[in-house]
């Protein structure tokens, strides 16, 4: 008897790379730095969600901030830091996460911080908002849906960036343009 196996071979879309020259002025923090990044886009990831992505590692600027595997991992966050000897500082979601994805980071992290942005990003903080209230960790910032849509412009295979951070404000730079981030924040 003669078996015959046929293999189909299914193409794994891989990640778009994208490389930000990013020097930030964060005069709320006192922090001065440049940072060469390097962005992996997962394929169903939009250009306008990865720019939230950069100006979340913009505003949380550290040393030991890091981009986790996102989208490709469920385990892991968006962005996040931990000391020394591992535990998780600080755990960045970007998008719209499930109550149950937020109550488990806000158990794993020390600070959890949710980057929304869209024009549904409201009625989403609505229809959460009361079941993640015992996460006393737990912080959302609600992009403006114009501020995220105007960010996507900026995005480019290599990018030079400026963002400017002062007085609660943010304003990110590239190409002899501007945009103003406009934001607002919720604590649980």
């Amino acid at each position: 008897m003669i078996q015959l196996y046929i293999t189909i071979g299914v193409m794994a879309l891989k990640a778009t790379i994208f490389k930000a020259d990013l020097q930030i002025a964060d005069m709320d923090r006192h922090y001065y730095q440049e940072h060469a990044l390097t962005l992996a886009r997962h394929p169903s990831e939009t250009d306008e969600r990865m720019m939230v992505r950069l100006l979340a590692f913009a505003r949380h600027a550290s040393a030991a901030l890091v981009f986790g595997k996102g989208l490709s991992d469920a385990e892991e966050p968006d962005l996040w830091a931990k000391d020394l000897t591992g535990a998780i500082d600080l755990w960045i979601e970007v998008g719209q996460p499930d109550e149950k994805r937020i109550l488990k980071a806000c158990g794993r992290a020390a600070q959890v911080v949710v980057y929304s942005y869209s024009s549904t990003s409201h009625i989403w903080w609505n229809q959460i908002s009361s079941r993640v209230a015992r996460a006393r960790n737990l912080t959302v910032i609600n992009i403006a849906a114009a501020s995220s849509e105007a960010l996507t412009g900026f995005a480019q295979r290599n990018m030079q960036l400026q963002c400017t951070i002062q007085d609660a404000q943010i304003w990110l730079s590239a190409n002899g343009q501007t945009v103003e981030v406009e934001f607002s924040v919720s604590n649980s």
